[in-house]
């Protein structure tokens, strides 16, 4: 402890002297900084000053300050403009950084040195890049840049410390790196060995906290077991999902998988075999997103530890809609981070090197860059603890609010380590910094992104059926909690404000941040959930598996609006929390997600940080949508 208190008093000494030679060039004012490196990661030694760094600059964009108001006017219940999405261009022109922006960073980098000729640009604008050594970087920077090694031999060059801006840089810049973002290789060895791009943090873990065994005896199709079997007919029976699509060549949805996550096609073949019949030949129509072998479907991987997920998600989405609604697999390759993703459905998002950070997402060249057919959902079965930096957080969520703009959906599972974050299981400590063990709770990204929905998981509880209210999760807690990054959103003010009403001191204020956008938002069986894995019939479940349940029921409500002549829902928020769907859910108030040493929060009535609005029923979400224009 002595130790890492001396290096932070000379590292902060280093900093104000280098900060203090570089005034007559300009005030250098702290832009971004960590109070500590992530875990397992620690300092070695100075940079060698010869050393090159692609220094990636992202500018400010434009409007960002009216993202909300613009998102409001069109997916808020109560505006003329409800379900008048936007177009992909005129998001693009709505959201370009300014040319002043671009023309004051190239200013700053050519009056401190860096010749014009160095510097490049994104097709957009939206990315300035020069590759400089590490001396150059200091200066530029006011900083000091360190060899870090991760505790699995990894190295890593940085300035978890921060680095400074001009003052009149300051509000043209959202982030530079490679700085303070850290690679924190959460996937196993297994996906390292089988990648030639290292693992990023940006890799979002797949909930893993639901117990996972193979079935013993009488393997169940019907709804009559469902507190011991969670089957198809278990979620139709619970929410009334019984939908006569009609729309299946127009409506779309897609399922994510990360890295090499990837389907196993005899596992979802015996699956629908079993439980829905009519669709036994089904398969997903791929996607492939910054594959760096092949750009052809291989669903014959039989890893269990590689095809879980995968399985897991296209038998329940499939499985709920039928052979006659195609689901696209967006398979996003490399680092299988998600800013690839957003590249790919956003084609100003890409940096021209690929990688919107490279130092966390990896870089590819050539990168997919808008190369996606958008879809009217996405679900994303991964997710993790919120203590990326916040600046990269903010640009990540912001995107996530772009395309939403365009009528998409977006699901995200909310985790399965309660209060914790997910799969890591970190809570923050006294400092900020997310270590194991008790602690202040860790949510976790992009599932408090507010332009996201986030998916809860729930249970029928031993002894009940299909008739009976269901509970929060009880093998595994059902994430939730509240943003330290992102505040409340106006949409969800009422409901969180009677939450925290009802809950009194039953969990100790110091532990969450009250005023954050609070998760989930809405929640779906997942446990534990009848599934086919490496050819055996498999109990599962998680918030990896509500939240393709929920996918496929907000599917079958666009196909009831298109058929009606109306557009996808796009951004859900606003409306489920309005009045206009106030008993469009059924209620949970049962049960905890228990983390961090604590029990974590209560389900009460309404919302709450456990299952959010409660589990859906059907019938009465189409009738509200289509109450909408």
């Amino acid at each position: 402890m002595i130790t890492s208190r001396i290096l932070v008093v000379l590292l902060s000494a280093a900093i104000a002297v280098h900060a203090a030679s570089e005034a007559p060039l300009a005030r250098r004012i702290l832009h971004e900084r960590r109070r500590a490196p992530p875990q397992g990661w620690t300092p070695r030694r100075r940079a060698d000053p010869d050393t090159v760094l692609p220094l990636s600059i992202a500018l400010k964009q434009s409007n960002l300050d009216n993202l909300d108001d613009y998102l409001l006017d069109i997916a808020d219940p109560e505006s003329p403009n409800y379900g008048r999405w936007w177009t992909p261009s005129r998001v693009l022109e709505t959201f370009r950084p300014s040319k002043a922006s671009h023309d004051s960073v190239r200013a700053w980098l050519s009056g401190d040195g860096i010749d014009g000729s160095r510097i490049r640009a994104s097709k957009d604008q939206s990315y300035l890049l020069v590759n400089v050594s590490v001396a150059e970087a200091e200066s530029l920077l006011a900083t000091q840049y360190y060899v870090y090694q991760h505790e699995d031999g990894y190295e890593h060059v940085g300035c978890h410390h921060g680095y400074h801006l001009p003052e009149h840089i300051v509000d043209h810049v959202d982030l530079v790196s490679p700085t303070v973002h850290f690679e924190t290789l959460r996937f196993a060895s297994h996906a390292m060995r089988k990648r030639s791009v290292r693992p990023s943090s940006s890799n979002m873990q797949r909930p893993n906290g639901a117990p996972v065994s193979k079935m013993n005896g009488t393997v169940y199709t019907d709804a009559e077991h469902c507190d011991q079997q969670a089957t198809l007919d278990c979620f139709r029976a619970l929410y009334d999902f019984y939908p006569d699509l009609k729309e299946t060549d127009r409506n779309t949805v897609a399922v994510v998988e990360l890295a090499d996550q990837t389907l196993n096609s005899d596992d979802l073949a015996m699956f629908l075999k079993k439980f829905n019949p009519e669709a036994a030949k089904a398969l997903p129509s791929f996607i492939p997103i910054d594959q760096l072998n092949s750009t052809l479907a291989d669903f014959n991987e039989t890893d269990p530890n590689i095809i879980s997920e995968a399985d897991l998600d296209f038998e329940l989405i499939i499985g709920l809609l039928g052979a006659q609604q195609q689901v696209r697999n967006y398979q996003v390759g490399a680092s299988g981070s998600i800013n690839f993703l957003l590249d790919s459905l956003d084609g100003s998002y890409c940096t021209f090197e690929g990688g919107d950070d490279p130092n966390i997402d990896g870089v590819l060249n050539p990168e997919d860059c808008g190369t996606a057919p958008l879809s009217h959902v996405i679900s994303v079965s991964f997710t993790g603890g919120e203590d990326f930096p916040p600046f990269y957080m903010q640009r990540q969520c912001t995107e996530l609010g772009k395309i939403s703009m365009m009528g998409v959906t977006f699901l995200f599972a909310s985790g399965d380590n309660g209060v914790a974050s997910n799969g890591d299981n970190l809570c923050l400590s006294s400092n900020g910094t997310a270590v194991p063990g008790p602690g202040n709770f860790l949510p976790n990204f992009p599932s408090t992104c507010p332009y996201v929905t986030a998916v809860g998981a729930t249970q029928v509880d031993p002894g009940k059926s299909v008739h009976d209210p269901e509970s929060a999760t009880s093998p595994f807690g059902s994430g939730g909690g509240f943003s330290n990054v992102f505040p409340r959103p106006k949409f969800q003010h009422r409901q969180v404000e009677a939450y925290l009403k009802r809950l009194g001191n039953r969990v100790a204020p110091g532990l969450f941040n009250a005023s954050g956008r609070g998760i989930p938002d809405v929640s779906a069986n997942g446990f534990p959930t009848a599934v086919v894995i490496d050819q055996n019939y498999t109990l599962a479940g998680g918030t990896s598996a509500s939240t393709p349940v929920f996918g496929a029921i907000l599917t079958a409500v666009n196909d009831a609006r298109l058929a009606h002549g109306r557009g996808p829902v796009g951004w859900i928020n606003p409306a489920i929390y309005s009045h206009w769907f106030a008993d469009a859910f059924h209620d949970i108030t049962n049960g905890t997600n228990p983390g961090c040493g604590t029990d974590g929060f209560p389900a009460l009535p309404g919302w709450d940080p456990v299952t959010g609005l409660g589990t859906p029923d059907f019938p009465k979400l189409v009738k509200r949508f289509l109450w909408l224009p």
